[in-house]
């Protein structure tokens, strides 16, 4: 008879607690059970350690064969009791883990006879000798696998207090422990890969990007791409750490970065109009930051030159200085000069099709020549540099500015396919239009110039991410930012 309304039960370990909380308690739904589990996990020195996890589970049969797991072979030992007689009733419950069992099983009429001893200790000590390889074996396997699923990184160093040494985040071996100290504080975007959480460690707000079991190129590419020797700039999003965390029934791919309350430059252009100051600083610290990361740089362990792939000004985050800081590198490719190619990872996203270049979007893109990823990058970063001249104000009081607009927002639909984009952008050959004002106002004028070229249909045309940084170097005087 199920109850009419639902249990209170203790809750054990920060994958199972509501909110992330290390220990507490939770709230079945009616009906549902209160659950203990015991379960044998390698710790981050490979040790077999027991887990002791409990929460609640729901009323429905996922739930009722969940508290029935146990009776079937697990890879990883676990023993799983559930109850739903009373409130914390989980607290006494105590399941323990099956003794590993080496007995050798007698035939009949060998059992009592003293003429077959030395035939079953020797039996007996294969099976043991049998049983150990097994194991060793078994321990072996979960090792390489668990190392499979770890990202990339430098060697780690000998000390857990200091960085890495690349500017790429925190050791590896710092890295793994950090998911375990997260503490969510609320979801503040979701996207196609996942969801973005702020989040508090070791009393920071950073942010947690929490992908898709799907987007697992993702986060692996991104990681790869973030723990890079000499990646760190401060035009580029500040990463700490990636792990992944989870149970046998569920796992999260972690990636964990600095945190900018302001948002993205496409949800603070929504509601912030810049002045032409404020303009030049976002605009010479976004070209700064992809001109850092399309440089190679040479030496023992030199940076390759790297490419973007979805610049759009939802992956660029505004800093409280009013610089701004590239992200998402989930789709990134890296030339590798030793051998001459490029490195471009399995991922079945292809970006964001508004701001694709002409030869993307007419498959024209020589993939092997890495300077036309770049190239393409340049095609984008005019499309972010139209969307931010919309919201600088000229005239004597400031008076002329554009509502915030996507580039192609009056031919294209808000949602538009690859055959939209191909006849707006390769058929007809449409560029974002430019208002009169920004052709009479210096520094518009400028960056007129400057995203004319950068969206150029002939790629090699267009202007390098160097070439545009130090045209608009002139105006970078000062890091400051003044709102409208």
């Amino acid at each position: 008879m199920k109850r009419p309304r639902g249990l209170v039960c203790e809750c054990l370990g920060p994958t199972v607690c509501p909110d992330g909380a290390a220990n507490g308690t939770c709230f079945t739904q009616p009906g549902g059970y209160c659950f203990v589990a015991v379960e044998e996990v390698l710790d981050e020195n490979y040790r077999v350690v027991i887990d002791r996890t409990a929460g609640c589970l729901p009323p429905d049969e996922s739930g009722f064969m969940q508290c029935k797991s146990s009776q079937v072979p697990h890879q990883h030992p676990k023993v799983i009791e559930c109850c739903m007689d009373s409130d914390l009733c989980n607290r006494r419950l105590q399941p323990q883990l099956a003794e590993p069992s080496l007995d050798v099983t007698e035939t009949p009429g060998v059992r009592g006879s003293g003429t077959n001893t030395p035939t079953l200790l020797v039996a007996a000590a294969l099976c043991i000798a049998l049983v150990a390889f097994l194991a060793a074996f078994l321990l072996l396997f979960r090792r390489r696998r668990r190392a499979g699923k770890r990202p990339p990184s430098p060697p780690a160093p000998h000390t857990a207090e200091v960085s890495s040494g690349s500017g790429s985040g925190l050791p590896l071996l710092v890295q793994r422990t950090v998911a375990k100290q997260i503490q969510m504080v609320e979801s503040i975007g979701k996207g196609r890969y996942g969801e973005v959480w702020l989040a508090r460690w070791r009393g920071e707000r950073v942010a947690v990007k929490v992908f898709f079991t799907t987007e697992e190129a993702s986060w692996f590419r991104e990681t790869e791409i973030y723990q890079t020797v000499l990646m760190r700039h401060e035009n580029i999003l500040g990463f700490i750490a990636a792990d992944i965390k989870g149970t046998g029934s569920w796992t999260q791919m972690l990636l964990i970065t600095d945190y900018h309350e302001n948002g993205s430059l496409h949800d603070y252009l929504q509601t912030v109009v810049l002045d032409t100051h404020g303009l030049m600083t976002m605009a010479y610290s976004i070209v700064s930051g992809l001109a850092h990361l399309h440089m190679d740089i040479f030496g023992t362990k030199g940076k390759p030159a790297i490419a973007h792939r979805d610049i759009k000004s939802k992956n660029i985050l505004v800093k409280r200085n009013g610089q701004c800081a590239i992200a998402d590198f989930g789709l990134a490719v890296r030339y590798v000069a030793e051998r001459n190619e490029v490195d471009i990872a399995p991922n079945t996203r292809v970006g964001t099709r508004r701001y694709m270049a002409p030869e993307v979007l007419s498959e024209n893109l020589d993939v092997s020549n890495f300077e036309a990823f770049k190239m393409a990058d340049m095609y984008s970063l005019g499309l972010v540099l139209w969307e931010m001249c919309r919201r600088c104000a000229t005239g004597d009081k400031a008076q002329f500015v554009e509502a915030y607009a996507l580039p192609y927002h009056e031919f294209v639909p808000s949602d538009p396919s690859f055959e939209d984009m191909h006849a707006v952008v390769v058929a007809k050959g449409i560029r974002p239009p430019i208002p009169a004002r920004w052709i009479s106002a210096e520094p518009l004028s400028t960056l007129v110039n400057v995203m004319s070229e950068c969206w150029h249909a002939n790629p090699p045309v267009r202007l390098t991410a160097l070439r545009v940084k130090k045209t608009l170097a002139k105006y970078n005087t000062e890091t400051t930012i003044k709102l409208v």
